[in-house]
């Protein structure tokens, strides 16, 4: 099992910035890839950005050059950076670990509102 703890969630001004943090604990050597997921109301969760252990990362089109993901391996804790925040960013952020085999785990989500 892996235990996800989100924070870093709150409010925000357009244009202003937001720092997510996610830590695990469990067995975080089964993960392949870590990922933060958002959900806006009425809408569907869509992915946000994805970092492989390789290295390798993914982002929506729509966080491009705003959004970075990383990791702090010695804290075992995952970031989202959310930078020239938007109106449409707003939403219940979730991050996401993706083992080698068997389901995803969870974090709690966490509220992230951005005014205009």
């Amino acid at each position: 099992q892996v235990q996800l703890v989100e924070s870093g969630g709150g409010l925000a001004q357009a244009g202003g910035f937001l720092r997510l943090s996610c830590a695990a604990s469990g067995r975080i050597s089964r993960i392949n890839a870590w990922a933060y997921y958002r959900q806006a109301p009425g809408k569907e969760r869509e992915l946000v950005a994805r970092l492989t252990i390789a290295g390798r990362t993914n982002y929506a089109d729509s966080v491009k050059g705003r959004f970075t993901i990383s990791i702090d391996n010695a804290k075992d804790t995952v970031y989202l950076q959310m930078n020239s925040l938007k109106p449409e960013d707003t939403a219940v952020y979730y991050c996401n670990a993706h083992p080698y085999y068997g389901n995803d785990f969870w974090g709690q989500g966490t509220q992230v509102t951005v005014s205009s």
